[in-house]
């Protein structure tokens, strides 16, 4: 049965791509590849995880010393954190025992801090005068507020 009308010139029509769809197709995946693949670098995901992984582990610190009400205390190494926390009561700030933490961190290199080691205190704040900023290579700094132990992101 043959087609007339409208749909016989829509079926006509629909037979493949104009050669500037094909051009423009071309152009945005250009761009796209400019952009994207630049982001696709091993080393940034590493760096990436390990500033996520920082935070994460600062944030847990603060956390427990709040929920335990307990000191803990954050060393900050070249390749991640080292936490532990003073079991003692009342707490005297010695942290003797290491913390348990939800899952091993992976670490990775190039993290510095403002200060080399502080504490979180009961109340959720640090033992420092100023906030705490931790730097981590090609990566955006983390922050640590003095008062309320914030760790911004």
């Amino acid at each position: 049965m043959p087609m007339h009308g409208y749909w016989a010139r829509r079926v006509h029509h629909a037979r493949g791509f104009t050669l500037i769809e094909l051009v423009m197709v071309m152009v945005l995946v250009g761009v796209l590849a400019v952009f994207v693949l630049p982001a696709l670098n091993p080393e940034d995901f590493k760096a990436r995880g390990m500033r996520d992984e920082t935070t994460a582990l600062l944030r847990y610190a603060q956390k427990t010393a709040v929920a335990q009400r307990r000191v803990v205390c954050v060393a900050v190494q070249s390749t991640g954190l080292v936490l532990s926390i003073d079991n003692s009561t009342p707490p005297t700030g010695a942290c003797s025992s290491p913390l348990n933490l939800p899952q091993t961190p992976k670490g990775g290199q190039g993290l510095s801090a403002s200060v080399s080691n502080f504490m979180f205190t009961p109340m959720g704040s640090t033992n420092q005068s100023s906030n705490i900023t931790l730097n981590l290579t090609g990566q955006t700094p983390i922050t640590v507020e003095a008062s309320s132990g914030y760790v911004h992101d």
